[in-house]
């Protein structure tokens, strides 16, 4: 076989050291010290907590590991059923320092996946390697086969109950199962059956995957024959069906192993020709390391680009949840009763003191009351939703009576059979509900927007009680912004005045006031019909306009319909805003519920 044997009913013999040092303290010597080992403290610590995850791999608490540079048994690792004894070779878990390996962390083993992966088919072979060959046949070409055929078994069990566990397994076989096989290693049909065996068996265990072992599986094929190879396929295929403490039945597929392959079983191992070609499966099994390589390392790339996607993700969410939080602490300051004009962290270093816009409040007009009620019946027809029409058929009234569903069922029942025809109609026609309003309004009082104040005033009024005149669940919400934040009209309160202020401030907080609405009006939550109106010119540095045009993005991405009105010429949209320009403020009432009513229209609730 190509690797030392790892399933061992007990460790070697003892050499003749050992055996001296033994003797010499039952003669009443003193006591051997061994040469102290470098970092011995350390691989004693990974010992112990190797032992401590042992169970959550094998579900077993009685096996004893031992993790120190070499192995009594000379494999990599080694597990010695008869004993409960685990051992480990601290090579594998070399660059690494052992002062660094932490292996009761859950997620260290990722740090050494080939030394995990040893440690993993070990603790396959501690639940489920629960019978052993007779001891007469030990050393036989039949314990070789069985031991080579409960290679793949144990796991392909392993992977029934922990599949996760795959790529240490594939870890290990790629640094540890395919290099044994070197130019030095025979081609004869015995080593091209352990090839089999080993590697091709995986495959169908479902470790390896079969583009990686189709090199194999063609030279296999060529060398051993397509007839030869298929029955090396039942057998192992068989052995993976077999029950872990089925000892009769390992036995058998064993023989049948040594019997196709042309070896006694209760021989040695086939020993190669002397002449016999070398290296050829060595330059196979290459190209299946290169493949797994390959796919390791495509799959690693594919990890990590959706571990920065979803670190992306989770980024993009905390930071919308950090966002709203700030809107609607920005909110509550603006809203709060009595509250003072509240200036935005981003306008406070320029911002001195912050007046109120407002100059009092005047009784609405006739014409103003007379264009709310005109608004809120568009408004109304913008949020109607058509009625749902449902048909069902039925055995048995109510509905309508369907002649050839009725002939079809006499038909049915004259010919014995069971009648499914279903000749009554139904037709159900239900009002969809018709979902209430929520229309935020942000006025630019900037001097820019002095000529402008007054119809825009009016026209505040008159939205905010349209809307309420809508629904009685319907909200609006206004606020005047230039550096500083002023509410006008709240939300859930109805204005029974006009409020008039004066546009005669610098700066622009247009997204701190959409943030304010947004959170105090749900403008982002489906469920209700949603309009933000902007009135201004638009007339904005770079920085505020890049930050208000963010907070216009989001809420078309959520479905609220956003409003630009414009009452001066030469008007500065942002992105994504519909633009409504207002030549004659005598026309806004009419404009603004044509172009509301068509944004709502256009808009899913």
């Amino acid at each position: 076989m190509p690797a030392p044997a790892h399933l061992l009913p007990a460790p070697p013999p003892l050499t003749e050291l050992e055996c001296d040092l033994a003797r010499w303290a039952d003669d009443g010597g003193p006591l051997h010290e061994p040469r102290p080992r470098p970092q011995a403290a350390q691989w004693l610590r990974i010992s112990a907590a190797l032992g401590e995850r042992l169970p959550e791999l094998a579900g077993r608490e009685d096996v004893i590991v031992t993790c120190e540079p070499g192995t009594r048994s000379g494999a990599p690792a080694a597990f010695y059923p008869a004993l409960a004894q685990l051992e480990i070779d601290a090579a594998l878990f070399a660059p690494l320092n052992p002062a660094t390996i932490r292996p009761t962390q859950v997620g260290d083993e990722l740090r050494y996946p080939a030394a995990w992966g040893a440690f993993t088919h070990e603790a396959a072979h501690a639940a489920h390697s629960r019978w052993s060959t007779p001891a007469a046949l030990r050393g036989t070409a039949l314990d070789a086969a069985a031991q080579l055929l409960e290679e793949a078994r144990v796991e392909k069990a392993h992977l029934a109950r922990r599949p996760g566990d795959r790529g240490f397994l594939r870890a290990a076989i790629q640094s540890l199962v395919l290099p044994d096989f070197t130019s030095q290693t025979p081609t004869d049909p015995w080593q091209a059956g352990a090839a089999a065996g080993l590697i091709l068996a995986r495959r169908d265990a479902g470790i390896l995957d079969p583009d990686e072992t189709q090199p194999l599986n063609e030279a296999l094929t060529t060398l051993l024959g397509p007839d030869l190879l298929n029955t090396l396929a039942q057998i192992w295929t068989a052995a993976h069906a077999t029950a872990d403490d089925d000892a009769q039945a390992m036995i058998k597929h064993a023989e049948a192993w040594c019997q196709a392959l042309g070896a006694t079983p209760e021989a040695p191992e086939p020993a190669p020709a002397p002449t016999g070609s070398r290296g050829e499966l060595a330059d196979v099994v290459g190209k299946i390391a290169a493949a797994v390589a390959a796919n390791e390392a495509e799959q690693a790339a594919a990890q990590a680009r959706a571990s920065a996607a979803s670190s992306t993700r989770a980024r993009a969410k905390a930071a919308q949840a950090a966002h709203a939080r700030q809107a609607a602490e920005i909110a509550r300051k603006v809203f709060t009763p009595g509250a003072r004009p509240f200036t935005p962290e981003s306008q406070r270093s320029k911002a001195r003191y912050a007046p109120s816009p407002v100059t009092g409040t005047r009784p609405p007009t006739a014409g103003e009351k007379a264009a709310a009620g005109r608004l809120a019946r568009a408004l109304r027809a913008a949020a109607y939703r058509e009625r749902t029409v449902t048909v069902t058929a039925s055995a048995v009234p109510p509905g309508r009576l369907s002649m050839r569903g009725a002939l079809a069922r006499d038909a049915q029942k004259a010919a014995g059979a069971l009648p499914t025809a279903q000749p009554w109609i139904r037709t159900q026609r239900r009002q969809g509900p018709t979902p209430p309003l929520r229309v935020g309004v942000a006025v630019d009082v900037s001097g820019s927007m002095h000529a402008a104040a007054a119809p825009i005033a009016s026209a505040a009024w008159i939205i905010a009680k349209a809307a309420a005149l809508t629904d009685p669940d319907s909200r609006t919400a206004t606020i005047a912004y230039r550096r500083a934040l002023t509410a006008i009209t709240a939300p859930g309160r109805t204005p029974a005045r006009v409020t008039e202020f004066d546009a005669d401030g610098g700066g622009h907080s247009l997204a701190e006031a959409a943030d304010a609405l947004t959170a105090s009006l749900d403008l982002a939550t489906p469920g209700a019909g949603r309009l933000l109106v902007i009135a201004s010119d638009g007339r904005y540095r770079a920085d505020e306009a890049t930050r208000a045009a963010d907070r216009i993005t989001t809420l078309r991405a959520a479905g609220c319909a956003v409003l630009w009105l414009a009452f001066e010429p030469d008007p500065r949209p942002l992105p994504g805003a519909t633009l409504l320009e207002l030549t004659d403020p005598a026309q806004a009432v009419t404009a603004i519920g044509k172009a509301a009513t068509a944004a709502l229209a256009a808009t899913n609730p």
